[in-house]
């Protein structure tokens, strides 16, 4: 049983501790450049089960593997010379790849929902390339917080969530993207599977070719593809050019809210603020949020992905 959750600093210390803990099957949040991730030993049954149990996640919604290297990367999937263009162009960074599993990788089936392939990437973060390094193998970690609420930017908002449910936080301050990688299918692609912190712009530059996007309602093939996710507590209402009665405004450039997203438009900076202010706004204890419209271009879709998300029709509930 866990009493509280340990809060570990990013020195030798805490790498080593935190290390200790994946190795004995424990739970260790830990940054990454876009959000806190609920990492664990992606080649052990019970510690990625703990990962699901901890957040309340749907078994059939897959995990993201976090190694080190695209080098370490090729030990799981099958490579090719496009996989290899982008890692080169995104790693380490927000680029998560879906690739064909290999053959007896020792990977908990429980990482896959059983699937033929593989969600994987290469962290930038400090903190994060150090844990891997330490630990010495590959690391499964979905966003740190209880399964369909606000993603994690800060070690307060993984222990507002999960105290008590996860064996430790390595506290490495604020992440930089602020939104989660990504994620690129590549098996019958390139497919965008979800938008992330790169723009689907910049992979196409990078690959010379357009990529197709996943089509919402199909079968789930990769994470965050959840119709309900990122919620706050509050609803959410979108596209707002005013706040009605009982609304808390999240704005986006010069409007007069509650909180900005970014008073000058800057769409990085509304993307590294998005979760914290919706996590701000959320513990205000308002019944709702509106939210300002944000240009649907770049990292805009990202943004407009998770808020969608944030404002869909929860399950189980009777309220938005």
């Amino acid at each position: 049983m866990i009493l509280s959750t340990e809060r570990l600093l990013p020195d030798a210390q805490g790498y080593a501790r935190a290390a200790e803990i994946l190795h004995e099957g424990g739970r260790v949040a830990f940054p990454t450049e876009t959000v806190y991730g609920l990492g664990g030993d992606a080649r052990n049954d019970m510690a990625v089960a703990g990962i699901f149990e901890a957040k309340g996640r749907p078994r059939f919604n897959p995990l993201i593997v976090h190694v080190e290297s695209a080098q370490a990367a090729q030990a799981y999937v099958t490579w090719s010379d496009l996989a290899e263009r982008l890692a080169r162009a995104f790693w380490p960074g927000p680029l998560t790849m879906v690739l064909p599993l290999k053959p007896d990788t020792g990977l908990s089936p429980l990482v896959t929902a059983e699937l033929p392939t593989l969600a994987i990437r290469v962290p930038a973060h400090p903190v994060a390339q150090a844990l891997l390094r330490t630990f010495g193998g590959p690391v499964a970690a979905p966003s740190a917080n209880p399964s369909g609420r606000i993603s994690p930017t800060l070690a307060a908002h993984v222990i507002a969530g999960l105290d008590g449910r996860i064996e430790a936080v390595l506290d490495g301050g604020a992440c930089d993207v602020g939104v989660e990688s990504t994620i690129l299918g590549l098996a019958d692609g390139p497919v965008l599977l979800r938008p992330g912190g790169i723009s689907a712009e910049e992979i196409e530059a990078v690959i010379g070719e357009p990529v197709g996007h996943h089509a919402d309602g199909s079968a789930i093939s990769a994470p965050g593809q959840l119709a309900s996710h990122y919620a706050p507590g509050a609803s959410v209402r979108l596209n707002a050019e005013t706040r009605q009665d009982g609304e808390l405004l999240l704005g986006f450039g010069p409007v007069a809210c509650d909180l900005n997203l970014s008073p000058t438009g800057d769409l990085r900076e509304a993307a590294a603020n998005l979760f914290g202010h919706l996590h701000a706004l959320d513990a205000q204890g308002a019944d709702a949020i509106a939210v300002s419209p944000i240009p649907d271009a770049g990292l805009g879709r990202a943004i407009n992905d998770r808020l969608r998300r944030a404002a869909a029709p929860r399950p189980g509930t009777d309220r938005p």
